[in-house]
């Protein structure tokens, strides 16, 4: 049932009254600097501040038997954080309305050179209408509308009438596990809402992703005899090359995919990290590389690791030095698929209300090709899973920034969102 405006009114004022605070509270998340393995102190932040807002709290450690047992677990690497997932409970005190899920990570990329950002990377400045800082966009502004959200409504006497879990995660940016563990430690609602910065519009369709490394072995010579050994790094760029002729066949495989066929290049893969070699003056016997691609929804991670491990083999047959001597391919990350976001469910409909009452705007969706953690939801839950958040620039690179304007319209939505989505009733005094 749709708001009654006066309400929507009331909620859409209460975050505005809240949002120097919510400002504040984003700055905040912004100076942990959070990359893999680094979240134990965000996480601990986040969970007073859940727990000072009176929800029942869950702190719990990823289960590596259990997401390996999974088929949509990643495996697990030397990296692997080892920080706790965070879940917040709100109960209503009487359960009339649906249940739903807000969910965040807090884990960032690395940074790069610190002085090629105009400030430092976790030094939270706001300029105009940005906020910068590592994290900030993808995704601390949406962790903090979370619970800004929920402030909203509890700043004018509401609480949701429903169930509400507010989840953080970790390993987003790496493996999905993060996500998964909610999913495995049983934590489940009739829908789920993830802010993520995605330009105030609703995921429609987003890809898979797979993360994989290679290795090639050479022959160390000195460079005077270097016609006599062979070269790990000239030998993984001919790899390389192979790998681009298997990333051109996906795209070729867009035709007829519906949410994807319009795209030029809707499949990428990204050759993150190289690393190899011990001397400049001696041929390398060792080249590594980590590599990232992605894969439609319908095709499953098992599928395209194998086309992987095909391509990388099969090239090795055909090259001189390589025939004898086989790359070896590891899967060391994301083993994700993609998922669509079918049109047509109530949640989704909630959402466009609250959209259009919170910018003016109808509700517009797209697709992404990276990674989400509502594939979690989707594709195992069978759940609405709607990914929509604020405008932001340059996520994954430097000056990364979100947009204020949109983070308050974001969160006006949110608030709308979940008053009518789970109801609301009064807080108990």
């Amino acid at each position: 049932m749709p708001l009654d405006p006066a309400l929507r009114d009331r909620i859409l004022a209460s975050v505005e009254e809240g949002f120097a605070e919510q400002i504040a509270f984003t700055q905040e998340m912004i100076r942990f600097p959070s990359t893999r393995g680094d979240e134990h102190t965000v996480q601990d932040f986040i969970f007073r501040a859940l727990k000072q807002r009176g929800f029942t709290m869950d702190r719990f450690a990823m289960d590596r038997e259990a997401i390996g047992r999974h088929p949509g677990g990643a495996p697990f690497s030397e990296t692997h954080s080892d920080a706790p997932i965070v879940v917040g409970i709100h109960h209503p005190r009487e359960e009339t309305g649906r249940s739903l899920i807000l969910q965040s990570h807090v884990d960032v990329v690395p940074t790069g050179p610190a002085e090629l950002w105009t400030h430092p990377p976790f030094d939270p400045v706001i300029d105009g209408d940005w906020l910068y800082g590592r994290g900030g966009a993808d995704m601390k502004a949406g962790g903090a509308a979370n619970l800004f959200c929920l402030d909203a409504l509890r700043r004018i006497g509401l609480q949701p009438a429903g169930t509400v879990y507010v989840q953080s995660v970790v390993e987003e940016e790496s493996t999905g596990n993060g996500a998964l563990m909610t999913h495995l430690r049983g934590y489940t609602a009739d829908a789920v809402l993830i802010p993520e910065p995605e330009e105030e519009m609703l995921v429609r369709a987003n890809t898979g992703v797979l993360w994989f490394q290679f290795e090639v072995r050479g022959v160390p010579v000195h460079v005077r005899e270097m016609g006599v050994g062979a070269n790990a790094i000239d030998a993984a760029y001919r790899v390389i090359g192979a790998l681009r002729e298997l990333e051109e066949e996906l795209n070729r495989e867009k035709a007829g995919r519906e949410h994807f066929e319009e795209i030029a290049h809707p499949i990428n893969l990204n050759i993150g990290k190289i690393e190899g070699g011990d001397w400049a003056s001696s041929v390398p016997c060792w080249c590594r590389v980590d590599c990232r691609i992605g894969l439609y929804p319908g095709m499953s991670a098992e599928e395209l690791g194998k086309r992987i491990e095909a391509k990388v083999l099969a090239f090795a047959r055909s090259d001189t030095f390589l025939s004898n001597n086989p790359p070896k391919v590891v899967f060391n990350g994301f083993w994700s698929e993609g998922y669509v976001l079918e049109p047509g469910s109530e949640a989704e409909a909630v959402l466009g209300n609250a959209h259009k009452a919170s910018t003016g705007q109808a509700l517009k969706s797209f697709m992404t090709p990276g990674y989400l953690d509502t594939r979690v939801y989707a594709l195992y839950d069978k759940v609405p899973a709607l990914c929509y958040g604020p405008i932001s620039q340059n996520i994954h690179a430097f000056d990364e920034r979100v947009s204020l304007a949109s983070l308050k319209r974001i969160t006006g939505t949110m608030a709308l969102f979940v008053a009518e989505w789970c109801g609301v009733e009064a807080i108990e005094e």
